[in-house]
């Protein structure tokens, strides 16, 4: 068994979702880690698939759909790795006026003290005079909560956002 990345993007439409994953079903390829969001205007995939063919069939199974949808594809294999052993302990929610710099300065902090960011969800919204920026990470971070919360608080002010830090209860089976 072969791994491969997958990136899909297309105007955002009905239909995306099951094309590429039946194309992917089709060529004997099973699904992994992924994500699958609209951004903007846009349909965007990304995802670890498994196949067993060889990787021209698993790029001829998804031409049709590429086609008929007017996607973008981009196919990489990759060695297959062992699966992360840190989970996601601490959830951060940012939001506040836009401006640029909110994401970089809120992710330098957080590389700062260890935090391995491992999802992260951004959304633009309110209106075109007074937009809002909203932002949630979730993370393993090393030393807990507390380190998280103390490294962001100076954000508050410097940057104008508001920021709250929970922790994310886990659960070992």
């Amino acid at each position: 068994m072969s791994q491969a990345l997958l990136t899909v993007i297309g105007e955002d439409r009905p239909g995306i979702v099951a094309a590429v994953t039946q194309a992917l079903y089709a060529a004997d390829c099973a699904i992994g880690d992924a994500s699958m969001m609209r951004l903007g205007g846009y349909f965007t995939i990304m995802q670890v698939i498994d196949y067993q063919r060889d990787f021209g069939a698993v790029e001829s199974a998804l031409d049709p759909a590429v086609k008929r949808l007017n996607l973008r594809v981009h196919l990489d294999p990759i060695p297959s790795l062992p699966r992360q052993q840190d989970s996601a302990n601490v959830r951060v929610t940012v939001y506040g006026a836009d401006h640029p710099g909110i994401v970089a300065s809120v992710t330098e902090k957080l590389a700062s003290v260890g935090f391995n960011i491992i999802d992260l969800e951004s959304e633009r919204s309110g209106n075109p005079d007074r937009p809002i920026y909203v932002m949630v990470i979730q993370g393993s971070a090393p030393e807990g909560v507390e380190q998280v919360r103390a490294i962001l608080e100076p954000l508050k002010t410097s940057q104008g956002i508001e920021i709250t830090v929970h922790p994310i209860d886990t659960v070992l089976l």
